[in-house]
């Protein structure tokens, strides 16, 4: 009870909304407090040669006990423009566990542990996630270390990986508004052969504004690396309300 209200005394105005995100590639290490319910909406913008398509996720997020929370994701589907495929899509609904370890401003770094399992019509994905975050007083830095196993197609024969690291550094410059910058490299695996193996590295801004039961948070990426196939720029925005 004690380090409880230690903790209390010793997090910025902001964190006492611990749904609210800094980032929206990276995750951060603190889950959501015993029985909040919080819904978020997510919209991913891809562009290549112009505007390619839009994701949309749609959460529920629920604080179970102090140092776990889980999720579900209702709908995951896009909307595309190619010739081949255009109109919107549903493609999987998810279940989304994260176990805290360690407080990143009392511990000497946050850490949590993440497992989000997605299934739809041929299609099952696994993702694995080790969140590490450390709080600097207002500033705030996140790292995130990934790996995706996706199944496909007819009896889920076709299978892919991916290896993913974000980092992600925000500024606080008031408890409603942050500042900051994040970077995603992507490792792309067909099959699972390292030969095969695809690299993707993007970096851009971020802003977030949090109300007192809100929060909306935008990053902006660019591809620096330029790999064929994959967009150019990619724009991410997470709107949250706590119920």
């Amino acid at each position: 009870m004690k380090r409880n209200v230690i903790l209390f005394l010793l997090l910025p105005p902001s964190i006492c909304f611990a749904g609210a995100r800094h980032f929206t590639f990276v995750y951060e290490a603190p889950t959501s407090p015993p029985d909040s319910v919080e819904i978020e909406n997510w919209t991913t913008t891809r562009f290549h040669d112009g505007f390619t398509d839009a994701q949309f996720r749609h959460e529920i997020e629920i604080g179970i006990t102090e140092y776990f929370q889980a999720s579900v994701y209702l709908a995951n589907w896009d909307y595309t423009r190619s010739s081949d495929n255009r109109g919107a899509h549903y493609q999987s609904s998810s279940l989304e566990l994260i176990y805290n370890l360690a407080n990143p401003v009392a511990d000497p770094i946050g850490i949590s542990l993440y497992q989000e399992i997605s299934a739809g019509r041929r299609l099952f994905e696994s993702e694995t996630k080790l969140i590490a975050q450390k709080n600097f007083g207002p500033f705030v830095v996140a790292y995130n270390l990934t790996l995706e196993a996706e199944w496909e197609e007819e009896g889920l024969r076709e299978r892919n990986g991916e290896i993913q690291q974000a980092l992600g550094a925000s500024y606080e410059l008031s408890p409603k508004v942050s500042i900051g910058a994040e970077m995603l490299h992507e490792i792309l695996l067909p099959a699972w052969h390292v030969s095969e193996a695809e690299n993707n590295f993007f970096i851009g801004p971020n802003v977030s504004y949090r109300g007192d039961r809100w929060f909306a948070t935008v990053t902006a990426l660019v591809q620096t690396t330029r790999t064929e196939g994959e967009s150019d720029y990619q724009v991410r925005l997470i709107c949250g309300f706590s119920l």
